[in-house]
This record gives structure tokens, sequence and C-alpha cells, in this order.
């Protein structure tokens, strides 16, 4: 950032969040770029259908965008479906900024579009502003656009409030200039970016095989090897064993006294966790006495989602949903907990989730008990399991730690790229 030159004088803007800024910058009203109008649902009274397939945008589609610069959705209103889109379509180079929760997420328009009421739309006048600029300078003001948002029900930015926003506005060349600059720098920080997250999903899968390959073939590559006796688990380390989990394991179904155990989720993601973790919306009830519990060890399948592998082994005890599966081992010295767990969401078991659970379509499948009880397990001995759990664990450490390095990385240029976007917009530096 030093190496950028300073405008030659500076003036007060006036504007405490804004600062000093270049001497021939303006300061004026949000209202002056264009013109600022709320967007409109389409409405199935009026019998009026759009010719062709036009872009239909919501303040979620502006959230999932995570800020990118341009919108291009494949989402498309046609003849078939929705019909007019209130009084106007939305042209090209309009600034879309959602003004419902999760408010001040933004775009530009690349085709004309039709905007949903929880979005207000800039139609910028194109002699006196370059979008693209007004776009970067609301992004860095982001945080002061969201306070602005007001209501009882929900949140909600107004019209006044978002036309009275004190706004920079450069001569045109120079907008010009600076988004040019913004354009080229952003899209090289955001491509060593995208670099460093592909980079961590490949050490993410990296982990995936170590984990997956010791829990079914060993730690030993040269170990011999027999046929398990079934198609599906392969060859199997001779001195291995192999059962069914009916021989292992029993389904458990204890409820609470006091309700006053810790309230547990599982999800194929991070097995059985504390509900406090996690972002979970759902109804929470006033009493949970006489709810189902797992105890420290147990293995708990979500029987709707496993077969996407959602289980685990519990690491303590509590409170977990009725439509949860709960097995305890017969004998506590068969199994260590690390080992089943990640043995049982192993590629090749998850496929057999996969194929045995039942259900009209894919959001409704089951696993039943008595399915999940019939499939064999592999069973190393239980010292062998213990020495798999350190080896692995301690190679899945420094994996993590490279990834963790990795994404310190990644926050960095984000930060770079903030405070660029900041600096160029507000004229704290000067675009050559």
């Amino acid at each position: 950032m030093v190496s950028f030159p300073k405008y030659d004088s500076y003036k007060d803007s006036g504007v405490e969040w804004l600062g000093d800024i270049p001497s021939h910058w303006e300061v004026i009203k949000n209202k002056y770029l264009g013109t600022i109008v709320n967007g409109s649902t389409p409405s199935s009274s009026i019998p009026r259908y759009w010719d062709g397939d036009i872009v239909w945008i919501t303040p979620n589609d502006l959230g999932k965008l995570n800020s990118t610069y341009i919108y291009d959705s494949e989402r498309k209103i046609t003849n078939d479906g929705l019909k007019s889109c209130g009084t106007h379509i939305t042209p090209i180079n309009s600034i879309i900024i959602s003004s419902r929760a999760p408010i001040g997420h933004l775009a530009i328009t690349k085709v004309p579009s039709c905007i949903n009421q929880g979005c207000k739309i800039i139609v910028p006048n194109l002699s006196k502003i370059d979008p693209r600029f007004t776009y970067y300078f609301l992004l860095t003001f982001n945080l002061y656009i969201k306070s602005l948002g007001k209501g009882t029900t929900f949140c909600e930015l107004s019209s006044y409030d978002l036309k009275s926003l004190k706004v920079l506005n450069p001569p045109i060349q120079e907008q010009q200039k600076i988004a040019k600059f913004l354009d080229e720098k952003t899209a090289e920080i955001d491509e060593a970016i995208s670099y460093k997250q592909r980079l961590i999903e490949l050490l993410q899968e990296q982990k995936a095989i170590l984990i997956n390959q010791a829990v079914t073939k060993g730690l030993n590559p040269n170990v011999p090897m027999r046929y398990s006796g079934i198609e599906w688990l392969g060859d199997i380390p001779e001195h291995w064993e192999v059962k069914r989990a009916k021989y292992l394991l029993k389904e458990i179904d204890e409820r609470s006294q006091t309700g006053k155990e810790e309230l547990l989720s599982v999800s194929h993601l991070t097995g059985v966790t504390p509900r406090s973790e996690k972002n979970v919306t759902m109804f929470m009830a006033e009493d949970y006495t006489g709810s189902k519990t797992c105890q420290k060890d147990d293995l708990v399948i979500n029987i709707m989602w496993a077969w996407m592998g959602a289980l685990g082994v519990s690491d303590r005890t509590g409170i977990i949903s009725s439509s949860y599966a709960v097995f305890r081992q017969y004998n506590s010295k068969a199994f260590d907990s690390w080992y089943l767990e990640n043995l049982l969401r192993s590629t090749a078991y998850i496929a057999q989730y996969n194929k045995l659970s039942t259900g009209l379509r894919a959001s409704r499948l089951r696993l039943y008990s008595d399915v999940f009880l019939r499939l064999p397990l592999k069973i190393p001995p239980r010292k062998e399991q213990e020495k798999i759990k350190v080896v692995v664990t301690e190679k899945l450490k420094n994996i993590d730690r490279i990834i963790n390095q990795i994404q310190q990385q990644i926050e960095k240029l984000k930060e770079l790229k903030q405070i660029l976007i900041s600096n160029a917009v507000t004229g704290k530096i000067k675009v050559l």
C-alpha cells in the first residue's frame, strides 16, 4: 500500500466516517447518483407475461454471492412460471442492494433483471457515475449500511436512508480509472484466494483418503491380505476379523430423568457435537425430561442422514433427537471409539448406507436399526486400532497445521483486498 502515491491536497469531507478526501472530490447524497427504486415481487394477478427469460434476484441470492462483482444468475422466470415483475425491468449496470436481511449485500446487473421487493435498486446516471466505482464504495461501507436497518418485526433499509446516504463523487474519468484498477487488482487477489482454497480442498481430500485407508486396510501396506468373504468389503489384513454389527452392538433406548443433560446433534461433517456449537434455529423444548439420551462411547446414528455419513461416537452424555438410533458395545474392549466412528464413516460403509436406506425420495431415506445391525464390521485387534488412531491423528495434525497456515494467508488476502478497495474509493491512494 505504501507504494501508491497520494493526491496533492486533501480536505475534510464533513462526514466523520469518510475522513479527509481529495480536494477536488465531491460529497453528495446517494439519490443524486441516479434513480433509486424498490424491487417488486412478481404478481400472478397481473395478466401479463414478459417475453423470454428474465433473471429473478432475491436478497438470499445476493447473500450467496459473497460480494461478487457481477451478478449473472441462472435462475430464470419463464412464460410458464411467474407473471409480471412489477412496472419495470431493471436495466443492466444497475446496482442492487439487499434492503432486508441480509442487509447490504450488493451486485451489479449484467443482464436485464427482475428484483425482489427485499432489494432496492440504484439505476445510475451513467454520465455522472461509473456503477463499478459506486459498487466498490458501498462495499467498503457495508457495515455502516447494515447499521441503518430499522424495524420491529424485521430490519429494513428504508428508501429515505439509502437516498440520504453520503457518498463520494470524483470526476467520472477518475471513477472509471479507479474501477478499472480495482477490477484488475481484486481479480488477482481473488485468483490467489481461489488457488489457496483449492489447496485446502485437496488437503481435506488427502485427510479423508488417509483415514479411509488406515481404518479399512491398516497401517502396513505389506501385511498379508485375505478375502473378507463379502464383495463390498474386499480384502482385509489376514489377522483381522469380520463380524456382523448385531454381535458387537446393541440398540439402546434410554431416557433422561431430569432433562438437564447437554443437547447434542449429529451431522455428516462433525459427528456428535453439542448443539450449542452449531447454528441451530429449530424449536427448543421447555422441558427435556423423558428425552432420548446417549452415554459416552455410544454410537449415535442420524437415521435420516446416515446415507451422508451422519453418525459418530459420542464423547459425552447428552440428550439427542428421538429420530436418532443409539448403539452400545456389548464388550467395551472390542472397538476403540475413534476407530469405530471412522470405520463407519469410510467410503465403503457410506456407499452401503446409500444402498440400504429406504424411502420415497432422497430427503426421506432412512437407515433402520435392524438393517444397520446386519452390516459386517472389520475388527482389527484392539491394540492395532489404538495404534491406527495415534499414527493417523498425528498425521492429521500436520495436515491441519498446513491448512490453518493457508487459511491465515487467505484471511490476509481478504484483508488486503478490503484495504485496497477502501483506500482507492476514498482517495487515500491515487490510482495512476
